[in-house]
């Protein structure tokens, strides 16, 4: 990149405020501040040191001189883009989704480390392809250079920008300008608070003060101290007390005032303290002479009042900012240069030419519309598309086959009642020879509308396949995530060869083979058409921007059945449906045989397949319980190092598990099964049986992780919150309440909720990603549990591995922020995860998918049984009550297993 960088000015003024001042980073680095000594761990402990003025080029320092010359006349931009500066949040691409909608093109995503400040001079200055700058919220402390990357740099050096920090942003606008940075009186994440605010523009028609409907949801540990805030910082808001509030009941606003004051501010416009003396926290700032602002709030929370408003203000303070000083440049603003969808590496959108970094230059309106909308990016002459993270893969080649499938199906009315419901179906199509490679997505608890279809099948036609992946010993420490794929067909010939691109890499390759026409399933009410069923383990994490993994699995780390043939039951009205998929003129070899056993099948046959079952083949003792691998000691230890590693900023969430281990030998795992889902029904249960792996999986997770629809709609349900059962109709009701009024699990709840929002809205329309359902608690066979649903529509182009890969795994197994809690949580927990806390379900050939969550499993592996349980640790909790909470959810598995035994 070749740059003509001029000489400091540093007496160049701000061209509508005088007085504009320079601060030395030199002599602001060397004021005392807070610093979170080590507070991360693993490959990131290495990289965390505390910010230096060398850092930053010699040169770079002090005003750029501009190469554009003001006019006197001009309007207002059409379109508004941003550089939004990512510091590895798990909230960003919720601002994304705002300032998508707000500013009329989505705007560039960027992570901290990505660009130098010679390349955000490029784009800002040379190529005037940015209006604004919106630093996200993030993990840890501005003090720490891994923490903030260059936005330190952007806030000095960018003074004619307008610019927003959010968070982390806000501490690091103060902490740049001098002021420091110290830990609250105590983390609050999650929670809300009243603001009250001195009328700036960032706050025009919002209200302020007690009672005035503007509340706002924090999600921080550490605070600028506004005793230290330099003159030329102005604090803009504050809480109204000192008392954070939960959200239940505080959502609902209908208050707006009619005008707004619109000044500059001073320090000491209002008070500091509450009404009985205590220290109000800041909330807000902005520098006096430049166009900064700060928000220690979210405004891009689900909760947060008048958010979508001050991202509105904010645009509207950049257009009069270019309107009133650079006119002739806010005209050539508007034009050429898309902002494009980055997930989230900006480069890959792209291009290296002529020594420099070229942004899309797009001169047609229409296709700048197009591309918006779409996410696409028109970057070079062949006119390939890219979505950020989520590339197409070439089918043009010619060594890579595409194959047409057609489906075959009958259905048949309100049979499942007429021959032993689901259970003795199962039994009877795949129940013999110890069930052994089949599966059954099993929606055992169908009441309120939770689940609807089951789908069961076994080793079925010529296209069945079995596909195993094994990440590499090298794969845990490293980022490609590539391992070894095992293959075995329907004729019994097995295939292994290694994926350096990884397992979802060859799943989406797969997918995107088939070819198929809609007409076949036009009349079917699910979305499951044939395709994988299986799981997928949470050491994938490596292929969903995870550095590393830190213990390897002893189960694989993805299995899978392409299943050809298979039944579904519809259990709303009792219909079941016979599938059959194959490949081109083909006939369905299987369809018949189905149809014949289905209808020897009456309700008088309906063997007892409980004393067939139940018979164990165990050569071990039973009488033994199960050993957890953390005592109760050390897993209240590692409590308290997750709520240190909260209060020094590290995450706001942390979901600390561990595992159950008991010995069971040679057990009939089916039997195990069909006793765990009497005893404990959920609506995404599952049963797997991989009988090369000498693997069975018996789940009864009552959590979806996510679901893509044929309309293109995405859906996740997160469960945060849980509470048993009460022995009477009283006790049970209190507790419900209990649950529904705890602070702690709403704190939860909505972070994981802020979380899935995100994720969907890396690969969702902008503005299509919303809460229908926020906190609800529904009641269980044991347990009581908070559950959200988050829903948006996918955008065109996004394929259904690149919906998991954006959100794998999910956020209520793993904390938020997501990198950073996985990366703390890898060091904390003493053995790999394997399957629990990874997802079951099926990618349709279709391009469906529907996942659940592996929680409430028993994993039996070469003869031992584990169970997986944790919780959310956050600033509310109290350890005692954690490690009981992670016992309760072993209960229902560990007491089936033992029954069973």
């Amino acid at each position: 990149m070749h740059l003509t960088v001029h000489a400091p000015s540093f007496d160049r003024r701000y061209p509508y405020v005088d007085g504009l001042r320079y601060t030395d980073i030199n002599l602001m680095m060397s004021r005392p501040s807070t610093r979170v000594d080590n507070a991360v761990v693993s490959n990131h402990k290495a990289r965390k040191v505390v910010m230096s003025s060398n850092l930053i080029p010699r040169h770079l320092q002090g005003p750029f001189i501009r190469k554009k010359k003001l006019d006197e006349h001009g309007q207002k931009l059409k379109l508004v883009r941003t550089l939004l500066i990512d510091n590895y949040d798990s909230y960003t691409y919720n601002i994304f989704q705002e300032l998508s909608v707000i500013n009329g093109v989505p705007p560039v995503v960027v992570r901290n480390d990505e660009w130098t400040l010679k390349d955000v001079y490029h784009y800002l200055y040379e190529e005037n392809a940015f209006d604004n700058i919106v630093i996200s919220p993030g993990p840890g402390s501005p003090t720490c250079s891994a923490d903030i990357g260059v936005c330190l740099q952007l806030l000095l050096e960018c003074w004619d920008i307008p610019i927003l920090g959010v968070c982390l942003g806000h501490q690091a606008l103060g902490f740049v300008h001098g002021a420091k940075v110290v830990h609250a009186s105590e983390p609050i994440h999650g929670r809300l608070s009243e603001i009250e605010h001195n009328g700036c523009r960032l706050f025009h028609d919002i209200p302020t003060g007690q009672n005035s409907g503007f509340k706002v949801v924090r999600y921080h540990s550490l605070i600028i101290d506004d005793d230290s805030l330099p003159n030329e910082l102005i604090p803009i808001a504050w809480t109204t007390s000192t008392d954070a509030l939960s959200f239940l009941g505080t959502h609902k606003l209908d208050v707006i005032p009619a005008t707004s004051v619109d000044f500059l501010p001073t320090k000491g416009q209002f008070s500091c303290y509450d009404r009985v003396g205590r220290r109000k926290v800041l909330m807000g700032i902005m520098h006096s002479s430049r166009p900064h602002y700060g928000l220690q709030f979210h405004p891009e929370s689900v909760a947060t009042c008048y958010g979508r408003k001050i991202f509105k203000n904010f645009r509207e303070i950049t257009e009069n900012y270019w309107q009133r000083l650079k006119p002739s440049l806010a005209n050539q603003r508007s034009f050429q240069f898309a902002a494009h969808m980055q997930m989230p590496d900006a480069n890959k959108l792209m291009r290296e030419g002529s020594g420099s970094m070229q942004l899309v230059n797009i001169g047609d309106d229409q296709l700048f519309k197009e591309a918006s909308r779409s996410g696409q990016s028109v970057h070079d002459a062949e006119n390939k598309s890219s979505f950020g993270m989520f590339d197409l893969v070439d089918l043009s080649h010619a060594n890579i086959e595409t194959k047409y499938l057609k489906l075959k199906w009958k259905k048949f009315d309100r049979l499942a009642s007429e021959v032993g419901g689901a259970r003795n179906i199962f039994y009877s199509f795949f129940g013999h020879h110890k069930a052994e490679n089949t599966f059954w997505l099993d929606s055992s608890s169908t009441e309120k509308g939770r689940a609807r279809f089951s789908f069961m099948g076994g080793k079925g036609g010529s296209l069945w396949k079995h596909v195993t992946f094994r990440l590499t010993d090298e794969s845990d420490t490293t980022l490609k995530g590539g391992g070894y794929l095992t293959i075995e067909d329907a004729q019994g010939s097995t295939v292994e060869k290694f994926l350096e691109e990884g397992f979802l890499d060859f799943l989406k390759r797969e997918l995107l083979l088939f070819r198929y026409d809609e007409e076949d399933y036009e009349g079917l009410p699910f979305d499951f058409l044939g395709g994988y069923i299986g799981y997928i383990g949470y050491n994938l994490k490596v292929e969903c921007g995870v550095v590393s993994n830190c213990h390897k699995s002893r189960t694989p780390d993805a299995c899978f059945f392409f299943a050809d043939n298979f039944l579904a039951i519809d259990h709303c009205n009792g219909d079941v449906y016979i599938m059959s998929i194959h490949e081109g003129c083909t006939a369905p070899s299987c369809l018949e045989a189905m149809e014949r056993k289905l209808l020897t099948l009456e309700a008088s046959v309906k063997r007892d397949t409980k004393e067939q079952t139940l018979k164990p083949l165990r050569s071990v003792s039973s009488k033994a319980g199960f050993l957890c691998d953390k005592s109760r000691e050390d897993y209240i230890k590692d409590i308290e190092k997750c709520m240190e590693y909260i209060k020094d900023g590290e995450s706001y969430e942390l979901c600390l598990t561990t595992q159950l281990r008991k010995k069971v030998g040679d057990i009939d795992s089916l039997g195990l099964y069909l006793h765990l889902r009497e005893k404990n029904p959920a609506p995404y249960a599952a049963w797997l049986n991989f009988s090369s792996e000498n693997l069975s999986i018996c789940c009864s997770s009552p959590e979806r992780f996510l679901r893509l629809d044929k309309n293109g709609l995405l859906e996740a349900k997160p469960i945060k919150g849980t509470i048993a059962r009460g022995t009477t109709l009283e006790e049970d009701e209190q507790l419900k309440l209990q649950l529904q009024y705890s602070e702690k699990d709403q704190a939860e709840n909505l972070m994981i909720v802020d979380l899935l929002r995100n994720d969907l809205g890396r690969v969702c329309e902008p503005g299509s990603v919303h809460v229908p359902h926020l906190m609800d608690v529904e009641s269980y066979s044991t347990v009581h549990t908070m559950v959200s649903t988050i829903r948006g529509e996918k955008r065109p182009g996004i394929t259904a591995v690149d919906c998991v890969r954006a959100a794998f795994p999910g956020g209520s197994m793993t904390g938020a922020p997501k990198l950073r809690s996985m990366e703390l949580l890898d060091s904390i927990e003493g053995s790999s995860r394997g399957i629990y806390s990874g997802s079951i379900g099926f990618f349709s050939y279709n391009q469906t998918f529907d996942l659940n969550i592996v929680i409430r499993t028993i994993v039996i592996h070469e003869g031992e049984a584990s169970i997986g349980a944790g919780g959310a640790i956050v600033a509310l909790s109290n350890s005692e009550d954690e490690y009981e909470e992670m016992i309760l959810k072993t209960r229902a598995p560990v007491k089936s297993v033992m029954e069973f035994l």
